[in-house]
């Protein structure tokens, strides 16, 4: 049966206008994405199809270009779409935490961050740069690898953070395993920055370490 014949309620572009977006299953917003089934799939049925294939929603929003084009009722152009609509969800983050300061959501920090850094599959350093009232004045990738102490530099830290006019920093990197506890050569890089920071007055509020489905806050830890 096609989606055009099923109760008006229970259709995901319908139900979405009457409930809101938070009312819908994965399948069903993916669905709305897809637009359109295969023969013999509604657009739902497809999406749970997807789902299944992928392991997820969460696998089949990050996965490669080749794996996501391979799937049947896919391809390259919804691929593009897809990555424009991710792309939009990170900017739109970026504008909501620039509007304000970068304490007063702690909740939207955590989505900006794992937004921009819990995908990749490698270790990525990066920091949000905050003026004396912490607001937003850039976010950028720092260090890229595998990281220790050997690996962070806090002279070029000091002097991009210099040259931003910050007066403090919040730091973050992923842990591409998943598993978002910090280790003990994380806590060394951030005493590291901190020390350094502090001679130019910089104040290191946090640093946050980004897993799958997790992301761990130095400072409600009592670290910093």
């Amino acid at each position: 049966m096609s989606i055009r014949d099923w109760p008006e309620g229970e259709r995901p572009r319908e139900k979405l206008l009457a409930l809101g977006s938070e009312a819908l299953s994965d399948a069903e917003l993916l669905a709305i994405f897809l637009r359109v089934g295969v023969k013999g799939r509604s657009a739902v049925d497809l999406a749970r199809d997807l789902l299944g294939a992928f392991g997820g929603l969460r696998q089949l929003l990050e996965a490669e270009r080749d794996r996501f084009c391979a799937e049947h009722g896919l391809g390259e152009a919804k691929y593009v779409q897809l990555q424009a609509v991710l792309e939009l969800s990170r900017r739109h983050l970026a504008s909501q935490l620039e509007r304000g300061g970068a304490l007063t959501s702690p909740s939207l920090v955590r989505a900006f961050l794992s937004a921009h850094l819990r995908h990749l599959g490698h270790e990525e350093f990066a920091a949000l740069f905050l003026d004396t009232q912490h607001r937003v004045i850039r976010f950028e990738s720092l260090f890229r690898g595998t990281l220790d102490s050997a690996s962070v530099y806090p002279r070029e830290v000091a002097r991009r953070a210099l040259e931003l006019g910050a007066g403090a920093i919040i730091f973050a990197h992923n842990h591409p395993s998943g598993v978002a506890e910090p280790s003990d050569a994380d806590r060394r890089i951030t005493e590291r920055l901190t020390t350094a920071l502090g001679l130019f007055e910089i104040r290191v509020l946090d640093h946050f370490v980004v897993g799958d489905g997790e992301v761990i806050s130095f400072a409600e830890r009592g670290w910093l």
